[in-house]
C-alpha cells in the first residue's frame, strides 16, 4: 500500500493498516461514496487493529458535504446507568482496565448509522454485506498481527492478562503473539456478520444487544441493555474558526477540537514565516500549553459546560492569549496530562465529499475486556470521569466523558478541501498542527508534511513522561535552542517514533483531483481510484 497517492478522480482514502485502505478503496470502486468508504474501513480496521481500536469505542466525523456544508457526527458513549460514584467508592480513582473501566456504552456503530443515513441523501446506496464483508472476512479467516500489536501486547501483558476474555482473543497460549502471526476474532466477525443481515441497530436494540447485555451482567460491566437500547449518535455543529488560509473546522466537546482550533489560531497570529525553523516548532508549542489550559478549565459534556465556547474561538480573546506566548521563553509546564490510543482515517470522493473520521477504545487494548458471545472489545473511555462530584468531569450515569478524539477538516480560500487528523492522546491537536502548518502554511508536499519529524508536550501511549519529547530527526540547532529557552526536552532515539501518533490526510483539490498521504509510522497507507 502506498504511503502517498494522487491525481485520483473517483475517490481517494487513508488509513493506519492497509486491509482498512484497500477496503475503503474496493468500495469507492464499486460506485459508493466517501462516507460508505469510511463505514467499510472503520469495520475493518477493527478487525486488523484492535489494540488501536474496536467496535466496542466511540467516534466522531467531520464531514463536508457536496453542498459544502460542514457537520459533525458525534458518537460518544455515556457512562452505564450502573455507573455510579458508589459502585467505586473503593477506589481512589476509576480503574483502567477490566469490567469497572468498561462502563460506558459504545457510540461507534451508532455513528456508522448516522453516516450511513446521510450518505444515502447522496446517493449511497451499497448493501451492509458488502460495507462489512472486508472486516467479516479478516475477522473470521485471520490477519497479520502487526509490529505495534506485537509490542504493546507485550508491553502491557501484566495489565491486561487476567482481564475477562483478553487473553483467548488476543494472546497465543497465554504469551503475546509475535509480530507476522495470524489471530482470528471468530465471534466478532459473527457479530458483524448478524449486523449485515439485521442492520446496524441490532447492535442496541436486537439479537447483538441482548447477547452483548448478558456479557456485561455476568461480568461485572455497569452497561445495561437499556443503555445499550436508548442510545443514539447525534448530528452536530462543529466549531470553527477562520484564519487568513481558509476556515479551519472540529469535533464540538465533549472532544478537544476546542483545544486542536486554538493551536493553529494562536499560531497564526504569531506571523512565523519560515518552516522547520526553531520559530515554528516553538510557537506550536508555546500555543499547544495556552491550548491545553483553556481545554482543562472548559471541556466536558456538552450538557454540563460551564459557558458557551465560542468565546475562546473569538478575536479578541485569541489576540490576547497569542500576546502572551513569548518566542523567546518557554512558559511554564505541565499542565494536567492525559493517555490516548486512537485511530484517525480519511476519505473523500468526486461529489466532493470530505471525511475526517476518529474512532477509539482510549487505551492500547481498551478497558481489555472482550465480551465472549459477540467478541466486542470494550472501550476504558470512562476512566477519564473523576470520582470528586466537584469536578469538572465529574461520574455520573448518563454522562458523557472527556474525548482526545478529534477529526479535522479545513476548506482553504485556495479552494482545496483537506482532512486530516492523528492518534495520541495529548498529541492529537499537536501533529495536527505540525502536518497542517507544513504542508498549508509552509508549501510542504503533503508526503513531507507527514513524514518531517515531529514533537510531543505532555503524556501519550500509556507514558508517565510530561516533558518536551522530540524525534532524533529533529534539526539538532533547533533542539538546542528549545533547551536554551527552557524546554525540557527529550530526544527520542527512534527517527520515527509511534509516540508520535499516526497522522494522515486527504486533500479534495480544485481541479477535482484527490490526493492521499498516510504516517510512514503507522501500518497502513492510502489508496484511490
Amino acid at each position: 500500500m502506498n504511503l502517498h497517492t494522487a491525481g485520483h478522480r473517483k475517490g481517494v482514502v487513508a488509513a493506519p493498516h492497509h486491509h482498512a485502505a484497500e477496503a475503503g478503496r474496493a468500495i469507492l470502486g464499486e460506485g459508493g461514496n466517501a462516507l460508505e468508504a469510511m463505514v467499510a474501513m472503520a469495520a475493518c480496521i477493527a478487525a486488523v487493529y484492535p489494540h488501536m481500536t474496536h467496535i466496542g469505542g466511540d467516534g466522531f466525523w467531520v464531514v463536508r458535504e457536496p453542498n459544502r456544508k460542514v457537520r459533525a457526527i458525534m458518537a460518544p458513549g455515556p457512562a452505564g446507568s450502573l455507573a455510579t460514584p458508589e459502585l467505586y467508592r473503593r477506589h481512589d480513582m476509576i480503574p483502567s482496565r477490566g469490567p469497572l473501566a468498561a462502563l460506558t456504552v459504545p457510540g461507534a456503530i451508532g455513528g456508522w448509522m448516522q453516516a450511513l443515513e446521510a450518505a444515502k441523501i447522496y446517493r449511497g446506496r451499497l448493501p451492509l454485506d458488502l460495507l462489512l464483508g472486508p472486516a467479516i472476512g479478516h475477522a473470521r479467516d485471520g490477519y497479520k498481527v502487526t509490529r505495534s500489536q506485537a509490542q504493546l501486547s507485550r508491553d502491557k501483558l501484566a495489565e491486561l492478562k487476567d482481564v475477562p476474555g483478553f487473553a483467548s482473543t488476543f494472546l497465543v497460549d497465554n504469551k503475546p503473539p509475535d509480530e507476522g502471526v495470524t489471530l482470528k476474532q471468530s465471534m466478532l466477525a459473527m457479530t458483524l456478520d448478524q449486523l449485515a443481515r439485521a442492520g446496524l441497530k441490532d447492535f442496541y436494540r436486537g439479537d447483538v444487544a441482548r447477547e452483548m447485555a448478558v456479557d456485561l451482567e455476568e461480568i461485572g460491566c455497569p452497561v445495561t441493555r437499556d443503555d445499550l437500547a436508548r442510545y443514539e449518535a447525534r448530528i452536530a455543529e462543529p466549531l470553527s474558526v477562520t484564519i487568513p488560509a481558509g476556515t479551519l473546522y472540529n469535533a464540538p466537546p465533549p472532544t478537544q477540537g476546542l483545544a486542536s482550533l486554538i493551536i493553529l489560531a494562536l499560531f497564526d497570529r504569531l506571523n512565523v514565516r519560515q518552516g522547520e525553523s526553531f520559530e515554528h516548532v516553538h510557537g506550536i508549542i508555546e500555543a499547544t500549553k495556552r491550548a491545553f489550559r483553556v481545554r482543562d478549565r472548559v471541556v466536558t459534556d456538552p450538557d454540563h459546560l460551564p459557558h458557551p465556547l465560542a468565546r475562546y474561538l473569538e478575536d479578541a480573546f485569541l489576540a490576547e492569549e497569542a500576546g502572551k506566548i513569548d518566542l523567546k521563553r518557554a512558559a511554564a509546564w505541565p499542565a494536567p496530562p492525559d493517555k490516548g490510543d486512537t485511530i484517525w482515517m480519511g476519505a473523500a470522493d468526486a461529489s466532493g465529499m470530505v471525511v475526517s473520521y476518529i474512532q477509539s477504545i482510549y487505551w492500547e487494548f481498551g478497558s481489555g475486556v472482550v465480551l465472549p458471545k459477540t467478541g466486542v472489545l470494550m472501550q476504558n473511555r470512562g476512566s477519564s470521569f473523576s470520582l470528586d462530584p466537584k469536578a469538572l468531569n465529574a461520574l455520573a450515569p448518563g454522562r458523557r466523558p472527556f474525548h482526545t478524539l478529534n477529526p479535522a477538516l479545513a476548506v482553504l480560500r485556495d479552494g482545496r478541501v483537506m482532512a486530516y487528523g492523528t492518534m495520541g492522546g495529548d498529541g492529537q491537536p499537536q501533529s495536527q498542527a505540525a502536518v497542517f502548518s507544513r504542508h498549508v502554511l509552509f508549501g510542504q508536499k503533503l508526503e513531507q508534511a507527514l513524514d518531517a519529524p515531529r514533537w510531543l508536550l505532555g503524556r501519550t501511549w500509556g507514558s508517565t513522561e510530561t516533558n518536551l519529547r522530540v524525534e532524533s530527526r529533529l534539526d539538532g540547532e533547533t533542539i538546542d535552542r528549545l533547551l536554551s529557552v527552557g524546554h525540557d526536552v527529550e530526544v527520542l532515539d527512534e527517527a520515527y517514533s509511534d509516540t508520535m501518533g499516526h497522522a494522515g490526510a486527504v486533500v479534495l483539490h480544485p481541479n477535482n483531483t484527490l490526493e492521499g498521504g498516510h504516517d510512514p509510522r503507522a501500518d497502513g497507507g492510502a489508496a484511490g481510484v
